[in-house]
């Protein structure tokens, strides 16, 4: 609440600076508001500390809101209708200009009167309640808790899933050649989704066909099963939404595959009765996975077949312990005497319940200093909780005590959360760039917003409120909310008007009945034709909308933010130019119909659009930060955009070299993608362009070409903060020279003819590297190549693939695998190994010195096969190679061969 009072102080403070002189003759009321709103806001902040709000209060907290969004609006249409007069203008035009000023400036007068009435009325009401309050923020970046990926990452041994997860592999891998479906079953946040997600990685590629779909307690039939469908079928796009049609171009394409699916927290079985219809039973062994916390829904997807019934169990006192001090204080904390008593009680509240000891745990950790009270406090919250029967309104306490220690900048954007369905993949660069769209992040003179509202996603992931679902060198890209905390936050979000949910035309009548101000939309799968002209007056205010499903009737003239993703229909955004606020816009779907022009979106900072063209006036558009499009080629002009700092998915197909030039002037770039059709497309202007680009932290270039392409390598100048260089599949004939000198590189891709020891010792020095991705058409004239000691003090993930042009440059008694030798002291911190090859350069050996990586935990193997190769036999006999190879390692490392 306090952060909506912020970003109006910030608008408030921009007017009485560079907007000062169009407020002639009421800058004094704007001052007033200013003070008075300073007030308010210390206020609210001290509000936001207590867990109940007695209803005068709360009544005015809600009026203060609402006011504040008035004032915002109002400071908004004042912008819109003062524009600034051309010099060249002719005398009717700048008379006409003149009136209209004098007009907006009589409106707004009249309106920020009656605002200054409203604001005296309700601090004369907050004197009745007036406290002394304190606030206190910081400036510190917060970077993800390395214990919390670890968490993620190792929750198999964390909770004690190993068990479960082998009876259930051999339940899902036996010979039994009719489908089968297997059934867990549990409460939420017991851990079935994890649970699933550990059987489906370990085993999916033993199938042909895979996908782990997820299902809501809403769901909408027709966008889960195209979901389902683009997961099984690739890019391929769906030209129907009728859920037969669908289903039976399910059936048309699982009938003679091996198949396994997840279907991930169903709630009743009218869904499963529905979505069922799409798994042939082909008698080819194919498998199913559902995760219910419905015991009746469980028995009924798995036949009833007692054995195919998984029913999860709640942590044993000893797992709960275990995993509470690791995330409190990580893997290696031994001696927690000093909190036996009371650690006692708060996980005896917890009942064995992995989401509630994580949440729980969460707290403590983004406490300043882990102090006993702290423990006390959280004691007396919870309250008298039975061990054996956590209740979902005990639960909801403990998630909401995680919610209410929340510093306020954090709460508004934890809120924001909501506007995306169940279960959905969250990618974090969406969410940052919508927070600040709405001005939810705030940051220092001279700090990097988007640095800024990166720290708060990761100050979220380390509270335990957002789990990671990926994470790349490090970086968590992708997250997923719990559905049971993202009911707290729905909860929250309606007691406080901060979003309205809409799932169908009932839900939209009932906001327009009782005439409630929207300010943010969130429309759900199951939602078209929700709204109609009528019901749309209720959206007249709405400033974000995350849509999944309609999308007529949207265009709000207060809107900043709109996110729309559904596929089946045409999004149709040709009146997109009169949204004048419109700072972020994100459509995904397979048919966009875009105006001509788009030079009404002054204030734009965010275009992301799948489709097939961009209007040409891109490059005008003065804030634009953020320009992504698939398939599609380099603006003409690009480099007019100076505030860039993403540019994604282009072709320089067709570019001119002024264009391609043009790139070097974007010198705010960050990110860089584009796609290389033509080999020769990356010449000495391309490389020129690069080393301009002297901020650039990801590079990315990718192409469909084989040839050989040596024009990176001579790039002299590169830009030295680069972290991710992506060059796959691009072929280079070695190594370039300069990647030694990107001391801040953590992930990196890329395919060379051929390499050797030397060239990776020039890589192994890199003392951030991560994740390393090497593609190799042949070893170097000695046959070795050695990863010596000391080199890659940091990497985490080492992959390297032999393709298959190979075969011309080694005999078929070559063993490949013999190439590759680890020194004793070598990649100290790698957790995964990963080898590509062709079977026909496999002889049965394994890789020299496997034994001297200390920290492996996983090895896996992908074969390409030539024809009529029984590729059980080799798999059988790699497996077999590479456990006898680790038999004395430590860490007795996982194998998996593909």
């Amino acid at each position: 609440m306090s952060e909506i009072v912020n970003n109006l102080l910030a608008k408030l403070a921009d007017l009485m600076g560079d907007e000062f002189q169009k407020l002639k003759g009421v800058e004094h009321h704007v001052q007033f508001l200013e003070e008075e709103l300073s007030t308010m806001k210390a206020f609210l902040e001290e509000l936001a500390l207590r867990d109940e709000l007695d209803p005068l209060t709360k009544d005015w907290r809600d009026h203060v809101r609402d006011m504040t969004y008035d004032m915002e609006d109002c400071f908004d249409d004042l912008l819109l209708n003062l524009g600034s007069t051309n010099a060249n203008a002719g005398f009717i035009e700048k008379t006409t200009e003149l009136v209209k000023t004098l007009w907006a400036r009589y409106q707004f007068a009249s309106q920020i009167q009656e605002l200054k009435d409203r604001a005296i009325e309700a601090n004369h009401r907050c004197k009745r309640y007036k406290h002394d309050v304190s606030s206190s923020s910081s400036s510190d970046l917060v970077a993800v808790d390395s214990r919390v990926a670890a968490l993620y990452r190792e929750a198999a041994r964390l909770v004690g899933i190993d068990g479960p997860r082998e009876e259930l592999v051999g339940w899902l891998v036996d010979s039994e050649q009719a489908l089968k479906v297997v059934s867990i079953v549990g409460s939420g946040g017991l851990g079935k989704t994890t649970l699933a997600k550990q059987v489906f990685d370990k085993i999916s590629e033993q199938f042909n066909c895979k996908a782990f779909v997820s299902v809501s307690q809403t769901p909408d039939m027709a966008g889960l099963l195209i979901g389902l469908k683009l997961k099984l079928k690739g890019t391929e796009t769906c030209r129907t939404r009728e859920v037969a049609d669908i289903i039976r171009e399910l059936q048309e394409h699982l009938t003679d595959k091996r198949y396994f699916i997840v279907v991930d927290d169903l709630w009743d079985r009218q869904t499963w009765d529905i979505i069922s219809c799409a798994f042939p039973d082909s008698g080819n062994g194919s498998r199913i996975i559902v995760t219910t916390r419905v015991k009746d829904v469980a028995r009924l997807a798995c036949r009833n077949h007692q054995q195919c019934f998984y029913k999860m169990k709640f942590l044993s006192d000893q797992d709960s312990k275990r995993l509470f001090f690791s995330r409190v204080f990580g893997p290696e904390y031994v001696d927690s005497s000093q909190y036996e008593e009371v650690s006692t009680e708060i996980l005896k509240r917890c009942g064995g319940l992995p989401l509630a000891i994580i949440t729980i745990a969460g707290i403590l950790v983004s406490r300043p200093g882990i102090l006993r009270q702290d423990w006390e406090s959280i004691r007396s919250y919870l309250g008298v909780q039975s061990a054996t029967d956590l209740t979902m309104e005990g639960m909801r306490r403990i998630l909401n005590l995680s919610y209410m220690h929340l510093p306020a900048h954090l709460r508004v954007c934890c809120l924001r959360l909501g506007m995306h369905p169940e279960d959905h993949k969250i990618m974090r660069d969406d969410l940052v760039r919508q927070w600040i769209a709405e001005s939810l992040v705030r940051g220092l003179p001279g700090q990097d917003l988007e640095d800024v509202a990166r720290s708060y996603f990761n100050e979220l992931i380390n509270r335990s409120l957002i789990q990671p679902e990926r994470t790349v060198a490090g970086d968590v890209v992708s997250c997923r909310v719990h559905d049971m905390i993202r009911d707290v936050i729905i909860s929250k979000c309606e007691e406080e008007n901060f979003m309205s949910v809409v799932y169908n035309s009932e839900d939209m009548a009932r906001l327009h009945k009782c005439k409630l101000k929207v300010r943010r939309l969130f429309l759900s799968r199951s939602s078209d034709d929700a709204i109609s002209r009528t019901t749309a007056t209720s959206l007249l205010k709405v400033r974000s909308i995350v849509s999944f499903g309609e999308s007529k009737y949207l265009l709000s003239r207060y809107l900043r933010v709109l996110f729309i993703e559904n596929w089946g229909i045409t999004i149709d955004l040709s009146e997109i130019n009169r949204l004048f606020h419109l700072r972020y816009l994100k459509v995904r779907a397979q048919d966009i119909k875009l105006p001509s022009e788009l030079k009404g979106l002054v204030h734009l900072e965010t275009l992301e659009l799948l489709s097939d063209s961009i209007p040409s006036d891109v490059v005008q558009l003065p804030r634009l930060s953020h320009l992504a499009a698939l398939c599609h080629r380099l603006p003409s002009g690009i480099g007019n955009l100076k505030l860039l700092r993403t540019l994604y998915g282009f072709k320089l197909t067709g570019c001119s070299l002024e264009d391609i030039k043009g790139l070097g002037e974007l010198t705010n770039l960050r990110e860089l993608f584009l796609e290389i059709e033509d080999i020769s497309e990356i010449d000495d202007a391309l490389v020129s362009s690069i080393e301009k680009l002297r901020n650039l932290r990801y590079l990315t270039f990718f192409n469909w070409g084989r040839a050989d392409n040596d024009r990176l390598l001579s790039l002299s100048n590169p830009p030295l903060h680069i972290e991710t260089l992506l060059l796959m599949p691009l072929l280079i004939s070695r190594i370039p020279k300069w990647i030694g000198d990107l001391h801040y590189l953590r992930h990196l891709d890329l395919r060379v003819r051929e390499t050797s020891t030397d060239d990776i010792r020039l890589l192994g020095q890199l003392r951030s590297l991560m994740e390393f991705k090497l593609g190799l058409l042949h070893f170097a004239a000695n046959g070795v190549i050695i990863i010596q000691t000391g080199l890659f003090p940091a990497l985490e993930y080492f992959c390297v693939g032999l393709y298959e042009e190979d075969h011309e440059l080694h005999s078929a008694d070559d063993d490949v695998m013999t190439h590759l030798c680890f020194e004793v002291g070598t990649m100290p911190k790698l957790q995964k190994l990963e080898l590509q090859l062709h079977e026909r350069h496999w002889g049965g050996a394994t890789p020299v010195g496997m034994e001297h990586l200390l920290a492996l935990k996983e090895i896996e193997v992908a074969f390409r096969y030539r024809r009529g190769t029984d590729r059980n036999e080799v798999k059988c006999r790699a497996e077999s190679a590479l456990r006898n190879a680790l038999q004395e390692h430590p860490n007795r490392p996982s194998v998996r061969i593909n």
